[in-house]
């Protein structure tokens, strides 16, 4: 049945529209991604697409805290996007699943699992801006997945806004090929809307008051009559774009040299509409509209650019999926724990069938979980369905056990079946050797960076703590919670100081905890200095049985930044042809485990390499005494190599005016900042910097007080770097309590 509970759905779904809800043509449905920088408008240009889209009835705005997406009290009142909000609508005859996702660094893991399972994106540009840092961040993670994207250059309506220099540093800065697809119509306050280059159509939208929702706009060919200035640059540009089409394929090249090749300008619409979403798909160039969402011009036509160009989802090639053929196999992708239903599973299904009261088998939990209900996502608000099929997105209760990046099959038999036709195929053999399973990829979860402890008002409540703490782990896989083995306290561990204040501030609200947060305090690294062997003997009686083993073994620095600073191990070719594969893989767990902890104040350890040069054992020696063994050997090893202490370094973007930059740069000095570049962008000044973590500590209340709020910041983790000797005796100082 459907759910006609809430007002915005009542007029958007009927009863004809049940058999388009459950099952749509999977050639019209977009599992699209709005991603960009914080502040260039992603959330308002949601608003608006679902408001022409028929979905909600009034428009939404961000600083009125009235918005669909944003529906968290901490996204209201901060006015920023926390957790990406996945949203279902219609335009024209096409379904689009839709996932804001936020623009803040801290909530980087909310974009990389939003566009795991997306097949198109939309990246969003401030137009007075252009690239901004968190852009480049969001538009490396959408190439890592392979998903194409058209962008779209909003805030067109600000005085500052630049179309020329967006579409230069889209090309300078993101490494993409732009591919023009409208040119604006005045700017700033003269901004009046666009005209079409695929079509020749002049797209007017005249707003008669500030209340005027831009659903009506004058739609025209460009003719004659225009001005001749636009009429030049429109024959110009378009132009271009043939000529740009026609060298990035080759379908189209041969199509205007054999029909066209006298008049470019009899070219069909189609047939060039056509060649660009090759292009698109191809990933070899992304469209490029303009608008200005909050003025409400540009984003019906962007409606038809996502529908129009970007991926069904049959037309995007799992490896993995196809050998599950007609079966289900789906993604979870993200956990929402709700108070009355428990924890709501996010899926993306990319093969079969989903129907409730069914079980359904979790290959990486090896369980079997009955999914009580399904449902069409709503940000906050849900539809009931009989039934999904592929290619969509669904909400699922009733998966209790399921977590991010878990495969969910019909059954263990489906996944067997799958993983007989994997091995049997010559290409996949090497990819599922010693797999009994075909599981698809999960999500890469960062390090933290930040920790601090946490602490109930009283013992009674640290059971309803750790419940809360174990939901929220739930649906936030970055964020990570540790018990200190010397204190008992409970260590909280996040993505930043935003992060860790927002999961306090939901603990306090969601759970109703008054909790106390410890002092911030920075996720340091460990190395060591030189290179040294070792060598360890274990001889213990348990009960009746003696377990005598001896190791010897060598660690060495390694690169911080190869292999992304991980520590390794490895045995001597002699080590590798003597040893059993169970005595390798126990002395591999004891190495690993000392890893944990380094030999100066405790922390992980990075870029560490250890070689096992011999390992001696008498029968009868369990596998947990040689891992005990290593694992002493490896501490003594790393004590006698001398500890150095890694510290986070951040990459920094000011964007600042120019009155204020030398006060920016002074107070960066004194934070042991070293500044990159300073570019000029407009009237302001951004500044390129790399700046200790540990410096960092409430920078935003700093420079906003430096430059009475006119400067914005981004940061964003760089890399580990060796603290020099003054630096690490004054931290060993201060955390030993003497300063």
């Amino acid at each position: 049945m459907l759910d006609f509970s809430d007002t915005r759905q009542n007029d958007y779904y009927d009863v004809k529209s049940l058999r388009a809800v459950i099952s749509p043509d999977v050639s019209r449905i977009r599992n699209i991604g709005i991603m960009a920088h914080i502040d260039a408008g992603k959330t308002t240009t949601t608003e608006r697409m679902l408001y022409y889209s028929g979905y909600t009835r009034t428009l939404g705005d961000v600083d009125d805290g009235d918005t669909v997406t944003d529906f968290m009290a901490q996204e209201r009142e901060r006015g920023i996007t926390i957790q990406s909000a996945a949203v279902t609508f219609d335009w024209k005859s096409y379904r689009i699943n839709l996932i804001d996702t936020p623009g803040h660094v801290d909530f980087t893991l909310e974009v990389e699992r939003a566009l795991r399972v997306l097949d198109g994106a939309v990246a969003v540009f401030d137009a007075s801006a252009g690239v901004e840092a968190q852009t480049l961040t969001v538009w490396r993670q959408a190439e890592k997945h392979h998903v194409p994207c058209v962008c779209f250059l909003n805030k067109m309506d600000k005085p500052t806004a630049n179309f020329t220099l967006s579409i230069e540093s889209i090309r300078q800065k993101l490494k993409a090929n732009p591919v023009l697809l409208q040119i604006p119509i005045g700017s700033g306050k003269n901004f009046l809307g666009v005209v079409d280059l695929v079509t020749n159509q002049k797209l007017i939208w005249k707003q008669e008051s500030l209340r005027d929702d831009g659903r009506n706009f004058d739609s025209s060919p460009l003719d004659q009559s225009d001005e001749a200035e636009l009429v030049k640059e429109v024959r110009e540009a378009r132009l271009s774009l043939i000529e740009q089409v026609a060298d990035l394929d080759d379908q189209f090249a041969e199509l205007l040299l054999t029909d066209f090749s006298d008049n470019f300008d009899a070219i069909p619409s189609s047939k060039l509409q056509e060649a660009i979403r090759r292009v698109t798909l191809a990933r070899k160039g992304v469209p490029v509209l303009c608008g200005s969402s909050l003025r409400n011009k540009g984003v019906q036509p962007l409606l038809d650019a996502i529908a129009a160009y970007l991926p069904a989802p049959n037309e995007r090639h799992h490896d993995l999926v196809r050998w599950y053929k007609d079966d289900l196999c789906a993604l979870a992708f993200k956990v929402v724990h709700d108070k009355q239903r428990g924890p709501l599973v996010f899926l993306r299904i990319y093969s079969g069938c989903l129907k409730p009261q069914t079980a359904v088998h979790n290959i990486n939990r090896n369980s079997v979980e009955r999914m009580s209900r399904l449902m069409v996502p709503f940000a906050d608000q849900h539809v009931e369905i009989p039934s999904m099929t592929a290619g969509n997105i669904a909400l699922t209760v009733g998966l209790k056990q399921t977590i991010t990046g878990d495969t969910i099959v019909s059954s263990k038999a489906s996944a067997a079946a799958a993983a007989r036709r994997a091995s049997s195929d010559s290409v996949a053999r090497k990819k599922t050797e010693e797999q009994t399973t075909v599981v698809l990829s999960g999500v890469e979860v960062p390090d933290p960076v930040f920790f601090c402890t946490i602490e109930p008002p009283t013992m009674a409540k640290q059971a309803d703590l750790e419940n809360a703490l174990k939901c929220l782990q739930r649906e936030d896989p970055s964020l990570k919670v540790r018990v200190d083995p010397d204190s008992g306290q409970t260590i909280l561990c996040g993505m930043g100081e935003l992060h860790i204040e927002i999961i306090h501030d939901r603990i306090r609200r969601e759970y109703g905890i008054e909790t106390d947060l410890g002092p911030l305090q920075v996720a340091y690294r460990e190395t060591v200095l030189r290179e040294v062997s070792a060598t360890d003997m274990l001889d213990r009686t348990v009960g009746d049985r003696r377990h005598v083993v001896t190791v010897e073994l060598a660690v060495k620095p390694r690169d911080v930044t190869s292999a992304g600073g991980t520590c390794e191990s490895t045995f001597t070719e002699e080590m590798e042809q003597l040893l059993s594969a169970e005595v390798k893989q126990a002395v591999e767990n004891g190495v690993q485990s000392s890893y944990l902890q380094g030999p100066v104040l405790g922390y992980p350890l990075m870029g560490v390499s250890s070689l096992i040069q011999n390992v001696r054992m008498e029968p009868g020696t369990s596998p947990a005494m040689v891992s005990a063994c290593a694992s002493r050997c490896t501490t003594k090893a790393l004590r006698l190599a001398g500890g150095q202490i890694l510290e986070p370094l951040m990459s920094l973007e000011v964007t600042v005016g120019e009155e204020h930059l030398s006060v920016v740069l002074g107070d960066l000095a004194q934070r042991r900042g070293t500044v990159r570049d300073i570019q000029s962008r407009h009237d302001n000044k951004v500044l390129l910097a790399n700046v200790p973590l540990a410096e960092m500590m409430g920078y935003s209340t700093i420079l906003r007080t430096l430059t009475s709020g006119n400067a914005t910041f981004s940061l964003e983790l760089d890399t580990y770097e060796a603290m020099n000797p003054q630096d690490q005796n004054t931290l060993l100082k201060k955390i030993s309590g003497l300063l």
